[in-house]
């Protein structure tokens, strides 16, 4: 993507990043590969989530992240599968209002993207993957949704869909019965779990995950974590660091209310500055939450919850 100074200004005036582009030989301004790692701490995006849009096109997910900055990414799979040609139905999630379908359908509609997923060429999901390098975003976590309702043969798809994608872990929301099939999988295919958690989650759920497999893992979500216990994460980021893949950067008040970095309650510049000091491999991956403020637009305010990270661990 080529943007000329005049469209470059109107970009820092939206609060995206001015840095990122090169003046080329005629004058135009190109986009160079990005670069969110700080101090050796690699910031990143939950995407699409962040875009408000799960089902939104590989394209437009990786230019979106190009107009950010960012080098790393949480990735769904819904746009690495529309890639791969799944039939959008599959996945598409149920509108607002709309009925469930009926569960002869719906289980019908699950064999068919089982089936789908066993006849998956992973040379295409390379090809995926090589395009994004290409443009310098590594694809560092895959969020699967519904991964407990997968048959033992779609969970080998899903690690090995996971490890030609590059990535080091995946991430799901915690159900503590489950991670122990879920771990057995992780520990098959030495790739780590992230489980994510919420409010409810505690220290003690983690731990019983932990318990059942090696590679069962923390996504820790320390704005959750912050309003939900009512305590600061670093404690347990500290105590359990080699088993978190990565943590969810957002800001929380105690009452449970989003909002922009810094703002909150929650410790998030200690924390970046935590992983930072220890060297700590975990990846600050922003998810964007909280309500957009009159006069801006969500990615205007997620360039400043880069900025915000990139000052705290350059600060």
């Amino acid at each position: 993507m080529l943007y000329t100074r005049r469209e470059l200004g109107r970009l820092a005036l939206t609060g995206l990043p001015a840095a990122g582009f090169l003046l080329r030989s005629d004058g135009a301004l190109a986009a160079a590969k990005p670069n969110s790692k700080w101090a050796g701490v690699q910031v990143g995006m939950n995407v699409p989530y962040n875009f408000g849009n799960n089902m939104l096109s590989a394209d437009e997910t990786l230019d979106r992240c190009l107009q950010l900055g960012v080098s790393a990414v949480e990735l769904r799979s819904q746009p690495v599968e529309q890639f791969l040609g799944v039939p959008v139905k599959l996945i598409a999630p149920r509108g607002r209002g709309t009925p469930a379908p009926d569960p002869a359908v719906q289980k019908a509609t699950a064999e068919d993207l089982f089936k789908w997923r066993g006849g998956v060429s992973m040379a295409k999901v390379k090809e995926f993957r090589k395009k994004w390098n290409d443009a310098g975003v590594g694809i560092d976590i895959v969020k699967f949704d519904g991964i407990y309702n997968y048959p033992d043969d779609a969970l080998d798809y899903a690690f090995e869909l996971t490890k030609n994608l590059g990535a080091r872990a995946i991430s799901c929301e915690i159900d503590v019965p489950q991670t122990k099939r879920l771990g057995q999988f992780a520990d098959k295919h030495k790739i780590m779990v992230g489980y994510h958690g919420h409010n409810s989650t505690g220290t003690a759920h983690w731990e019983e995950a932990f318990g059942y497999a090696k590679y069962n893992g923390a996504n820790v979500d320390i704005g959750h974590f912050m309003s939900g216990q009512k305590t600061s994460p670093l404690p347990f980021i500290r105590q359990y660091h080699d088993r978190i893949t990565h943590i969810h950067v957002k800001d929380k008040t105690l009452d449970d209310k989003n909002v922009p970095f810094g703002k909150g309650d929650t410790p998030v510049k200690e924390i970046l500055q935590a992983i930072r000091d220890n060297k700590w491999n975990i990846d600050a991956i922003i998810e964007f939450e909280y309500p957009v403020p009159d006069g801006s637009d969500r990615m205007a305010e997620m360039a400043k919850g880069v900025e915000y990270c990139k000052n705290a661990l350059l600060g």
